[in-house]
């Protein structure tokens, strides 16, 4: 399954950049891609595995910046 989600906050092409290799080390992701001028994230995983992957990914993301949101909705 490959999704696109906006991100609010994203407030450094470094941070961006950090945030896409650490999503790409995620067991399950396939394809991942931070974009820090249109501020948004495409993941593609596994659809068994993709709800317990986008989990890790929210995690990875706050951990790398602490202020930027992955819109999920």
């Amino acid at each position: 399954m490959k999704k696109m989600y906006m991100l609010e906050d994203l407030d450094c092409a470094n941070c961006a950049a950090k945030m896409e290799e650490a999503i790409k080390k995620i067991e399950g992701v396939t394809y991942a891609r931070v974009s820090y001028l249109a501020q948004k994230l495409t993941l593609e995983a596994d659809d068994a595995v993709y709800d317990a992957v986008l989990a890790e990914v929210v995690r990875t993301c706050k951990r790398i910046e602490p202020d930027c949101t992955i819109l999920l909705k």
